[in-house]
């Protein structure tokens, strides 16, 4: 199960993102598909309990739901990233309706930031997307959207790769709960441990 990107994907986009190697004492917490009610809420209150901010990569359509969380997100301090409209697979969509897409969300969410999902992008959409935005990836993915990951081994893989400037990726999602319930406080209070910030993605 990989855990951190090959050096191969990075290398077939050098423009995005991957982690901050010049960070001396911040970590990176990003949590990809929300805002959702169920979950979102519950971060919100584990990251202020560690006085811990994040970036929220959203999706157009859950923001057009629920804009008072995704208004509360933005309140409590945390930068939020495009994570398109409709949560949609590169692979699967003609280049211009899927940049036609974060473009739609964008006018919800108004970043310079964006995440493709489940980091499937042609080629052509990844030029055409990097004109308009910066792309943010990750160095470790904790894999808690896997129902059949038992939360402790969710817990491990992100623990032993914690080191300054890391991008971790976790999901406000009802499909991430039991991983995540499981997960976050335990990193939390890693990171703390090790004299570590978290701090939110924002870029010039």
């Amino acid at each position: 199960m990989l855990i951190r990107p090959p050096e191969f994907i990075k290398r077939l986009y050098p423009s995005y993102i991957w982690r901050f190697p010049d960070e001396k004492n911040g970590i990176f917490l990003t949590f990809d598909d929300g805002p959702c009610p169920e979950m979102t809420p519950w971060v919100l209150d584990q990251l202020d309990r560690y006085d811990a901010r994040a970036t929220f990569f959203v999706l157009g359509k859950n923001v057009e739901l629920y804009p008072k969380l995704f208004a509360e997100i933005i309140k409590r301090g945390h930068s939020v990233g495009n994570h398109s409209y409709s949560h949609i697979s590169g692979w699967k969509m003609d280049w211009n309706s899927y940049v036609r897409d974060f473009d739609t969300a964008d006018e919800l969410i108004h970043s310079k930031i964006y995440r493709p999902p489940y980091a499937q992008i042609k080629r052509r959409q990844y030029i055409e997307l990097e004109d308009r935005y910066r792309g943010v990836m990750w160095s470790i993915i904790s894999r808690d959207y896997n129902f059949n990951l038992p939360a402790r081994k969710c817990a491990e893989n992100v623990l032993k790769h914690l080191a300054p400037g890391e991008i971790l990726v976790f999901h406000d999602s009802k499909k991430a709960a039991k991983n995540l319930w499981h997960t976050l406080p335990i990193v939390l209070k890693r990171i703390k441990e090790m004299n570590l910030e978290c701090k939110p993605i924002i870029l010039p």
